[in-house]
């Protein structure tokens, strides 16, 4: 109406500079004008589309990342702090002295003498004990197997190969190191280097990529004889075979189809014995740099050896030679 100057926007305000607006300032036309074509569905915002669009450029984003700079797939990472589980696992990583965080043990666990070993150590070595429900420590373990107990220990610190061969030299008796070539499961590392420290090993060497690495499924299978001997990681496996050979140690490779048998070596010399694995042995090139070849006679139907086997049972015969 006519000079009605209640209207919304008739009059503006008091106080302002300027005089009566009458209108909405543009709004209404601009608010007819078009918006353009309709933004597929993968653009929009929220839309279930733009979601799995979204969803499969991370994705991309993750494979790429980790194929220039993550380690063999299903590998995990040394970055964080792992879990070692059951009872004699635990009690053997503390008699060996490992440099664990927290012993965790779950509320209502039945006493025995490995408990109370592993509590009484934890408590004299200053690693923290934390009562936790068993359902936290079902949650923590990805089996389940945990007995009651677990063991949190930093992530391995391992030596270089450089330093592990001088610390051999150094030693009053004859080298004898393990390396590793194929091995990419952590059960059968933490055996290997369970059977290196029973017969005298002084080390084991393993390559830094498509391997098998300390992590808290080798410390188990180990029992702590990763804490007693020295694991080195070699950037190039080859290459670090034959700069140990450039210093007077014989390189030995086990594999089924090896020239030689153990009854024929003599292992009393400074040796470094490279395993493969069950299924695919030797690699070439290593294979190829090695001073021979061992096998294992088989006396029954089976045809071939666990590889932590069959160097746990070299590993005897080189020992039961240096002792006579």
């Amino acid at each position: 109406m006519a000079g009605n100057s209640q209207r919304r926007g008739a009059i503006r305000k008091g106080g302002t500079k300027k005089g009566a607006v009458v209108g909405s300032g543009g709004q209404r036309r601009r608010g007819l004008e078009g918006r353009g074509a309709t933004p597929p569905a993968e653009m929009r915002k929220n839309h279930p589309a733009a979601k799995r669009a979204a969803a499969k450029t991370k994705a991309a984003q993750a494979r790429q990342a980790g194929g220039r700079g993550a380690r063999s797939a299903g590998r995990k990472t040394d970055d964080g702090p792992e879990l070692v589980l059951g009872r004699n696992p635990v009690v053997e990583c503390l008699r060996a002295g490992v440099p664990a965080s927290a012993l965790y043990v779950a509320v209502g666990t039945e006493n025995d003498e490995r408990l109370t070993e592993s509590v009484r150590i934890a408590a004299e070595t200053g690693i923290s004990i934390l009562e936790v429900p068993r359902t936290d420590l079902d949650r923590m373990s990805s089996n389940g197997l945990h007995q009651g107990l677990a063991l949190q220990v930093p992530p391995y610190t391992y030596a270089h190969p450089d330093d592990l061969l001088d610390q051999v030299r150094q030693a009053a008796v004859p080298a004898l190191l393990v390396a590793l070539d194929n091995i990419s499961d952590p059960r059968n590392l933490g055996a290997v280097i369970r059977s290196a420290a029973a017969f005298g090993g002084q080390g084991v060497l393993i390559p830094q990529r498509r391997s098998a690495s300390v992590t808290a499924v080798a410390w188990r299978t180990s029992a702590g004889a990763a804490a007693r001997i020295p694991v080195a990681r070699a950037t190039n496996l080859t290459r670090t075979l034959k700069d140990w050979a450039a210093t007077g140690i014989q390189v030995v490779g086990l594999d089924a189809g090896g020239d030689t048998t153990i009854d024929e070596f003599d292992g009393t010399a400074p040796t470094v014995l490279v395993v493969g694995s069950e299924g695919k042995g030797l690699s070439r090139l290593v294979r190829e740099n090695c001073d021979a070849v061992l096998s294992i006679p088989m006396s029954g139907p089976v045809e071939s050896l666990n590889a932590s086997v069959a160097a746990g049972v070299v590993l005897a015969e080189i020992a039961r030679q240096r002792r006579s």
